[in-house]
């Protein structure tokens, strides 16, 4: 483990859109290749979310490149989930897909109980307001559980 991290993690959510791609580009922005890096959804019918893109832009995170995908998805690519050091499971859903790795994988799982932005304020501007809470809290748990000399 890196600088007693875990050397690899998988952020997760509902459908990889928001709060997993969020997570994912905050912590690469902080950590670089010093510490594997991956999201997954439980579903992953949606692009990444305009607004997650918007509010990451705001601290220099880039979401535009991000490509959705499901642990299914990744898995039929190659990426053995039961790899992966850490989940981070980022909503209630993703947490129990996570918690089933563990019966047959030594993987260490997280809730961090991040709210969900998408369907909040009326105006573009609120919906902003709402995407950054879910970012800042983001960025906060990260900096806490995964301390780097690096800001964002």
């Amino acid at each position: 483990m890196a600088e007693g991290h875990p050397s690899s993690v998988l952020f997760c959510c509902d459908y990889n859109s928001v709060r997993s791609p969020m997570a994912e580009g905050i912590m690469k922005k902080l950590h670089g290749q010093r510490i594997y890096v991956q999201s997954a959804g439980v579903r992953h019918e949606q692009e990444v979310d305009g607004f997650s893109v918007a509010v990451c832009s705001e601290i220099g995170v880039e979401l535009t490149q991000h490509r959705t995908r499901s642990f299914e998805e990744m898995e039929e690519w190659g990426d053995q989930i039961g790899q992966y050091d850490l989940i981070v499971a980022l909503s209630p859903a993703s947490l129990r897909h996570a918690q089933e790795y563990t019966r047959t994988n030594a993987i260490d799982v997280e809730y961090w109980p991040i709210m969900d932005p998408t369907g909040l304020g009326e105006t573009r501007e609120q919906k902003l307001s709402a995407y950054r809470q879910a970012r800042d809290q983001i960025l906060t748990r990260i900096r806490e559980r995964f301390p780097s000399g690096n800001a964002a």
